[in-house]
């Protein structure tokens, strides 16, 4: 009866797939990851079109791992987990699933990339934008102009396979999740989501609620915010944090009892400056000179907003005003390293169909206007004339609006954190009255859901609609 029951269950669910005029297939494969003893894998693609508007044109694969212990359900308490970015792959960062790996200990397992990544068939990669942010530092040639020509070229070169560059969106991948519980006959699920891929969880909930059991949301940045307006006044807030914890908790206050203070003089002071080192790339051996300004100095203080280097941050930031920039080689090392697992024009294809589209151009010049000591810096690797050269086509309104459900969340936000602030763990929170959120000092982003060694995130399994409490300081539930 239980069998029939889950087979009824998958007819009746499947029709908004077969109305589109396609049904999602499985296509099994070896995995791509090492599998221990003792778990039961099944892995291989999902095959579905890649415009659901054109059913009969070109067919996507799109590749997934769904582990197990003997003994757990296959259709029942599934834990999906994407990753965020958008542009990275989710399969690609994982070496091997264990028996006592994480997700493992609360029910069946599945890891699933997001069409376009570097897993994914077709992949929308562009290794000539990487080649072109090398060249202009080692040439001194102007980053911006070189990297929208190699963005055309890229464009011209995914566009002559035909490929629908708009096709590759939130909407389209949170259809791809709903099209593999489908076709794996899933009845029940819980999503997992981190920074980006929290928002392309809350659109699952919007477009295809049936199934989802509860949703779990690390760091989350939902889609219907205007990231670009907010950017700034993010990486702000977290430094407000900062420098709060400084004058509060340090035991030198002639050292940073007045950092702030003295890091926004001086970035304010550097604007438009230029400094030169000297850089060896790692790769090559070669030295040579590279310049480098304002940009890369906060990168420096920004990508070490994690609970590993928060504490050395203060002290990094100090040493920086005094005009000792050696920390400037670990934002060059990443540049010159590239990063061959990172699809762009993947998330060319998302920021500009759902985000930079609906963004006040007025509205992210403001925030220099507000907090000049951030004029000019580059907070993200999308903008407006990079749209304009991708040409994609903008999404329906509807991604802009409130996700609403009654379904139980869990959120985790980390006070530190420089791109997702708790402000939208609590817009989540407002129209999604079943939610509790940690909120963790001195954390960065992907926040986790463990304090003090307890696992908040088992307890809230154990019975998702009872208010967690916390025993100590470092932690806060909304």
């Amino acid at each position: 009866m239980k069998a029939l029951t889950a087979i009824l269950l998958f007819f009746l669910a499947i029709p908004s797939a077969i109305a589109q005029g396609y049904h999602p297939k499985i296509e099994l494969t070896n995995c791509p990851i090492k599998i221990g003893d003792g778990v039961i894998a099944k892995c291989g693609y999902l095959v579905v079109p890649e415009n659901r508007q054109k059913p009969g044109g070109r067919q996507i694969k799109i590749p997934f791992v769904f582990v197990r212990k003997p003994a757990m359900d296959t259709v029942n308490n599934i834990f999906l987990y994407t990753t965020g970015g958008p542009g990275y792959s989710t399969i690609d960062n994982i070496d091997q699933i264990t028996v006592n790996s994480g997700f493992l200990k609360y029910g069946g397992f599945i890891a699933f990339d997001q069409r376009g990544t570097k897993k994914s068939i077709p992949s929308l990669d562009c290794p000539g934008i990487d080649d072109a942010i090398k060249r202009s530092y080692r040439e001194h040639l102007p980053k911006d102009s070189l990297v929208l020509q190699a963005i055309k070229q890229c464009r011209e070169k995914l566009a002559g396979q035909e490929i629908d560059l708009s096709a590759y969106n939130t909407v389209e991948s949170a259809a791809d999740i709903n099209d593999l519980r489908l076709a794996l006959h899933i009845q029940s699920m819980s999503l997992v989501g981190i920074s980006y891929s929290g928002g392309l969880m809350l659109t699952v909930v919007r477009n295809h609620p049936q199934g989802i059991k509860s949703l779990i949301l690390n760091s989350p940045l939902p889609g219907y915010v205007n990231y670009e307006e907010h950017g700034l006044f993010n990486m702000n807030e977290a430094l407000e944090q900062l420098f709060a914890n400084c004058k509060a908790d340090s035991s030198n206050q002639v050292l940073y009892g007045n950092l702030k203070e003295s890091f926004q003089k001086y970035f304010i002071e550097i604007t438009g400056k230029s400094f030169s080192i000297s850089y060896k790339e790692k790769s090559t051996g070669k030295t040579f000179p590279v310049q480098y300004g304002k940009n890369e100095l906060l990168d420096v203080i920004i990508n070490r907003m994690n609970a590993l280097q928060l504490k050395s941050l203060p002290f990094v930031i100090t040493e920086i005003i005094k005009g000792r920039h050696d920390y400037v080689q670990e934002v060059l090392d990443n540049v010159f390293a590239g990063n061959p697992g990172y699809s762009v024009g993947m998330r060319f294809s998302v920021y500009c169909t759902e985000q930079i589209v609906y963004s006040n151009p007025e509205l992210i010049k403001k925030q220099e206007e507000v907090l000049p000591w951030f004029a000019g810096y580059t907070f993200n690797d999308v903008n407006h004339p990079i749209c304009e050269c991708w040409k994609v086509k903008a999404e329906n309104p509807i991604v802009k609006t409130p996700v609403y459900a009654n379904i139980p969340v869990l959120l985790s936000a980390g006070d530190a954190d420089p791109w997702c602030r708790q402000f939208y763990n609590q817009l989540i929170k407002r129209t999604m009255p079943n939610s509790q959120l940690l909120l963790i000092h001195n954390r960065g982003h992907g926040s986790g859901f463990i304090v003090d060694g307890i696992d908040y995130l088992e307890l809230f399994l154990k019975n998702p609609y009872q208010k967690l409490t916390t025993q100590t300081k470092d932690l806060k539930i909304e």
